[in-house]
């Protein structure tokens, strides 16, 4: 399995959320920014490279949701939750952006990789 690694970047108590445009079968749908961890790369690594070349800005990991989630047969999620240390998130390849609430985490429609994060993200939303 290949890892990817999404970011739950957490901001005055809201969460970054990232619309897709593609492919088709997930355009519309709604995301934790991230992407594949490249060979002989870390996953926080991975994960500021692509927190950088996604939306423009600069993230701190400050820890992990627990589990993973397979996409589809060959590739599998983990998500780090991160802060803002540069930069404002501007969409390179996603059409939209949009800060949640915990209580607002159900008003997208997630791809169903991040969903199994949800509960933790919430927990955590509330008590920081």
């Amino acid at each position: 399995m290949r890892s990817v690694v999404g970011a739950a970047i957490l901001r005055g108590g809201e969460v970054l959320a990232c619309r897709r445009t593609t492919p088709a079968a997930a355009a519309g749908r709604w995301e934790f920014p991230g992407g594949k961890v490249e060979p002989g790369e870390g996953p926080e690594a991975a994960l500021i490279r692509e927190i950088a070349e996604e939306l423009g800005c600069e993230v701190v990991v400050t820890g992990w949701l627990p589990g993973t989630a397979p996409i589809g047969t060959t590739h599998e999620l983990t998500v780090a939750t991160a802060r803002l240390v540069s930069g404002e998130p501007e969409p390179h390849e996603h059409d939209a952006v949009r800060w949640l609430a915990a209580d607002d985490l159900e008003e997208v429609d997630w791809l169903e990789p991040d969903r199994p994060f949800l509960p933790a993200l919430r927990s955590a939303m509330m008590t920081s």
